[in-house]
């Protein structure tokens, strides 16, 4: 029996979008149909869905409302889609604390794309990937402030990542300029949107697709590919 075809994707994502976990959550059902035939190499790259966040951040809602002129009804219809599409992917965008629930808030995501850029290169996609969906979990189903440095530094030493050297990485001007770059290659990509996946360099996959779409498409990559 042949050994599966590794495929490298590229993600670009932010941390703040809910589509991003979903379409993680697909991606995964995706290569469990392709078991023992495709497995992938996966990188997360840099892309702020609210490059001008200030620091105070703002409440999901409100900011919703604002981008989008949605109403309160709207913005509740859509959240509702959203918790569906999730339940259906495997993945979870409820809130998992001690009541009552707090609001949700949107946050800058500068300094937790250093800390993934960082980590990727540094300790290699694995580390990377945990570190992403751990995030995710921070933001999504602990509400927790992800602009804060200390609350970046208890998520990194979660994953067994070291505080101190977290703390470089968040510190350092490299790690910013990398992530500047990671962005500007969105930008040349045509990357307006997230999540967008690229496979080997070259074969773009846009927005959170069903498990099969993400199957069939590798398997393409695939067939069109040398390996």
């Amino acid at each position: 029996m042949s050994e599966p075809r590794t495929l490298r994707i590229d993600i670009w994502s932010d941390v703040m979008c809910p589509w991003c976990l979903v379409g993680w959550g697909n991606l995964q059902k995706g290569l469990a149909q392709l078991e023992g035939e495709i497995e992938a190499d996966i990188r997360w790259h840099a892309f702020e869905l609210n490059p001008d966040m200030p620091r105070e951040g703002e409440e999901s809602a409100a900011h919703i409302a604002r981008k989008y002129g949605s109403t309160p009804e709207q913005s509740k219809a859509v959240q509702g889609r959203m918790r569906e599409a999730a339940q259906g992917a495997g993945v979870s965008l409820d809130y998992e604390g001690p009541a009552p629930e707090p609001q949700r808030w949107m946050w800058n995501t500068f300094k937790a794309h250093k800390l993934l850029t960082w980590a990727g290169e540094t300790f290699g996609p694995e580390k990377q990937t945990e570190l992403k969906l751990a995030l995710f979990r921070a933001h999504f189903n602990e509400r927790r402030e992800i602009d804060d440095e200390g609350v970046l530094l208890d998520v990194a030493t979660g994953v067994g990542l070291d505080r101190g050297e977290a703390e470089a990485a968040l510190a350092s001007e490299e790690w910013a300029h990398k992530v500047r770059t990671e962005e500007r290659a969105a930008w040349d990509l045509n990357i307006t949107g997230v999540p967008a996946m690229v496979v080997e360099h070259k074969f773009m996959i846009p927005g959170a697709q069903p498990p099969e779409a993400y199957a069939t498409a590798l398997r393409r990559v695939a067939e069109k590919v040398p390996a």
